[in-house]
């Protein structure tokens, strides 16, 4: 005979309470009784009837969006479990609403503040629409006008887009896995830009499948950005608050999700406008700069123009200096054989008797060799003298 502990057992009855789907997930409704509170800001309460009771915990009161008291009549949400120091079984809450409100309001407002919690709902994670789409996904049921309206407006707006349909039930029990089945086939193409998520108008009952946790997070999970356009402009939808952007109807949605032609139109033009008047003020810089390079490249060629007339100047009077005629001028001859030009630079070209040419600065004449005397000594020699 196997014999167990007290605390086994308890864990064993835990174990089996927390396995069963229907108490993890489970409302009730009762009237609290015997209700206090903790310092670490828990409340502890009773829900009774006319025939039973149960304990209940709700931990941190501020997730309390209502104040509840001994004798209100109350719907409390949560899990069913043991609380093995005691022994006793009791509801976990996570939610608590005065009767009255209705299960699926109560289990939308649950479902929100739970995801909320999460940060599914946060701004900062939303994805920008894409300005300039080249395919649309769209989650909706493939013979609702909801289709033919979204494919109306854009096929208008932005006739370049194509569109890819993953059809679904958008209503009853086959409405939540057809809708997570169709998101998940549109982002295992690996080519969609944005998806538009959408049904008509109705109840909260035929509304619900977009009020579905495992729908919500098959949106957030969403690769490419996501339009809800669920119902009408007063029905908020889970699946509103976790797209990248709401729509209030699924015509507003396809507004959403594409640019209209005209806008194109007027944009483009506006860039044109602006590409004109950018590339006439660069043309404009441009001659402004050819017009300063110009005058900078002329400043600089007639500088050096002036430098190079100035050392032919200079050259030229070099030259002048050195040229035979600024020898003669200076009291020099050139003596030339008459007979045949050449140029008599000593006394062994000429002989007594001999003709020569004498050119001196302003002209030229002939003279005889009557006689001659070598070097410069001799020649100073027979030169008169000046002393007394």
């Amino acid at each position: 005979m196997q014999v167990y502990s007290v605390a086994q057992i308890t864990g064993y009855l835990r174990d089996i309470l927390e396995s069963d789907a229907l108490l993890a997930d489970v409302w009730i409704s009762s009237e609290i009784s015997n209700m206090s509170g903790s310092s670490a800001g828990h409340l502890y309460f009773t829900l009774k009837d006319e025939a039973s009771q149960m304990r209940c915990v709700l931990f941190n009161r501020k997730r309390l969006s209502v104040d509840i008291e001994n004798g209100l009549a109350v719907v409390a949400h949560g899990r069913i479990s043991i609380y093995e120091v005691s022994g006793a079984v009791q509801l976990y809450v996570d939610m608590i609403q005065p009767t009255g409100l209705g299960v699926l309001n109560m289990e939308f407002e649950r479902l929100k503040a739970k995801l909320a919690e999460e940060g599914l709902f946060e701004p900062s994670r939303k994805r920008p629409l894409p300005a300039f789409p080249e395919k649309i996904g769209i989650v909706t049921s493939p013979g609702g006008a909801v289709l033919h309206d979204i494919t109306n407006i854009i096929s208008r707006r932005y006739p370049v887009v194509e569109l890819v349909l993953a059809p679904t039930t958008v209503q009853g029990e086959s409405a939540v896995p057809g809708i997570i089945n169709a998101l998940n086939a549109l982002n295992d193409r690996g080519d969609i830009d944005v998806i538009i998520i959408a049904r008509g108008g109705g109840s909260i009952e035929d509304l619900w499948a977009f009020n579905d946790e495992k729908v919500a997070r098959a949106i957030y999970s969403s690769k490419a950005p996501v339009i809800s356009g669920v119902g009408h402009d007063t029905d908020f939808t889970i699946a509103d608050f976790v797209a990248d952007k709401r729509a209030p109807t699924p015509s507003a949605a396809a507004e959403l999700a594409v640019p209209h032609r005209d806008e194109i139109e007027t944009h483009i033009g506006s860039y044109i406008a602006t590409m004109a008047a950018s590339l006439s003020n660069s043309i404009e810089r441009g001659r402004q700069h050819a017009d300063e390079l110009y005058a900078t490249a002329s400043n600089q060629v007639n500088n050096e123009i002036s430098v190079n007339i100035e050392r032919l100047r200079g050259q030229e009077l070099k030259l002048d200096s050195l040229s035979p005629m600024a020898t003669l001028e200076r009291g020099y001859a050139l003596v030339q054989s008459h007979a045949n030009g050449e140029v008599i630079s000593n006394i062994s070209q000429v002989e007594r008797g001999d003709m020569i040419t004498v050119q001196v600065s302003d002209g030229q004449f002939n003279s005889r060799v009557t006689g001659s005397k070598k070097g410069l000594q001799a020649w100073m020699k027979d030169f008169p003298s000046n002393s007394h």
